[in-house]
């Protein structure tokens, strides 16, 4: 049976962490570009935690709805850098957990990871940020780190 060229390529992926940082702003321009060029779908992953203090969850305001608020702001940038519609199909994720942890996990099914240089950390980095560094070091396809222009 002979099968097309078509059908035997996989699904085109392109995953991008998204924080609403400027660097994280500029990795979604470049990976939607890029998807552009490509066919590729855009995956923008938006991961969050509970803030910590001394080992524990820093409580949160009982009407604070993390979850949709990083839903919100992660429809709102992918809004503004598509301006509505860019060609590109972009699918959304929000999850809760260690931001590397979640860009690792959603590389196994990625051909290409992009990640800007530096997010939200509460420490700045030198060179990387301690994400973009993690995921360079260990994501399971090519990844693209995208510096912010100063």
């Amino acid at each position: 049976m002979l099968v097309s060229a078509e059908k035997e390529r996989p699904h085109r992926r392109i995953v991008v962490g998204v924080d609403g940082s400027a660097s994280s702003m500029a990795a979604l321009r470049w990976a939607l570009r890029q998807a552009e060029t490509t066919g590729a779908e855009v995956a923008a992953v938006y991961a969050w935690k509970y803030p910590m203090s001394f080992g524990a969850p820093i409580p949160l305001l009982p009407d604070v709805d993390i979850a949709a608020e990083a839903g919100t702001a992660l429809a709102a940038a992918i809004a503004r850098e598509t301006a509505g519609d860019s060609g590109v199909r972009v699918r959304r994720l929000v999850v809760l957990g260690d931001p590397a942890a979640v860009l690792l996990r959603e590389s196994e099914r990625a051909e290409l990871l992009v990640v800007g240089d530096r997010g939200r950390d509460e420490v700045a980095r030198a060179m990387l940020g301690s994400v973009s560094q993690r995921c360079v070091h260990h994501a399971a396809c090519p990844v693209v780190v995208v510096r912010e222009r100063r």
